[in-house]
């Protein structure tokens, strides 16, 4: 494994990290204990240090999850989490954003993953208005300094929103999550030069564009009704599994699996700090993990000038 630095927390994270979402469910599959503890297990294992996860991942049920697996060594894992949406059902949500409401959800994700702290607590996908909420911002201060979190986050809905990135350092902000990979290169003109500016870590979220980039699916593709993406339009499912095939065909070196190359093609930026895919069994960790091995990645380096 390779570590590089996350931004100006000083924390040294795997450039492969742990991605969640699917312990909520809406990924046709729903989790036993024992495979998420076997997941993890295997990931420490392979030097992964990083998980990535949000309290509307179910109704914190993959925090849940999360904090039965790593109780016995969480010295081990850099832990984040995220706060402003509350699960329903199904791809449902509402939106708990009042100072109050967001305490309570971080005090619940604190009990969900058994754990006094967590590493790294993100704003999830809010809308502008209520990101620059001073209310909210000074009720996180004050549990930042009481210990719940240490560095502030902001996971941010829009590849383009490039003002409240560019808002981080005026609010405390150290660590941006936002959707990066060979399908989605938005970023790179628009929000990368800002992280890179204000040395913000970067986690790349969507790093195999839903699974599109793992080079499982071909053309005409369908998902069950259990699937996040059975609600996505069948025609831009396809666009982008015709766009994969060409790139299959004339990027990614004979021999080498898609999956790893499209993780180390994101890692190749010098924004990423770490990419966050998801995982379904230890096979898919495993594989995850492989990417590191690849040539196109590298250890901590100094971020371009």
């Amino acid at each position: 494994m390779k570590y590089r630095t996350l931004g100006s927390t000083g924390i040294k994270v795997s450039v492969v990290g742990v991605g969640t979402w699917q312990f909520g469910g809406e990924w046709d599959k729903n989790f036993e204990q024992s495979e998420v503890d076997s997941m993890f297990r295997r990931a420490k294992d392979l030097g992964i240090n990083l998980i990535d996860t949000a309290e509307c991942y179910g109704d914190h049920l993959s925090e849940e999850l999360i904090g039965a697996a790593i109780q016995a060594d969480r010295e081990h894992w850099i832990l984040a989490t995220k706060f402003g949406h509350h699960f329903q059902s199904f791809l449902q949500r509402t939106e708990p954003r009042s100072p109050a409401e967001t305490i309570k959800q971080l005090d619940d994700s604190l009990k969900a993953l058994r754990t006094d702290y967590v590493d790294v607590l993100q704003y999830h996908s809010w809308g502008d208005d209520q990101f620059f909420d001073a209310d909210v911002l000074a009720a996180l201060h004050k549990a930042k300094d009481a210990g719940k979190f240490l560095h502030l986050g902001n996971s941010v809905g829009s590849n383009g929103n490039v003002k409240q990135i560019e808002a981080s350092r005026t609010r405390g902000i150290e660590v941006i999550q936002i959707i990066y990979n060979r399908l989605d290169q938005t970023p790179e003109a628009t929000t990368f030069p800002v992280c890179i500016a204000q040395n913000l870590g970067v986690l790349a979220r969507v790093p195999l564009a839903s699974g599109y980039l793992s080079g499982k699916y071909k053309t005409g593709a369908t998902f069950p009704a259990g699937d996040v993406r059975s609600k996505w339009k069948p025609e831009d499912s396809e666009k982008k599994l015709v766009e994969v095939e060409t790139i299959k065909r004339t990027e990614v070196p004979p021999g080498v699996n898609m999956a790893e190359w499209a993780l180390a093609w994101v890692l190749q930026h010098p924004a990423v700090s770490c990419v966050i895919p998801g995982c379904k069994n230890v096979k898919q960790v495993e594989s995850n993990a492989k990417a590191a091995d690849l040539d196109l990645v590298r250890d901590d380096h100094p971020q371009a000038a």
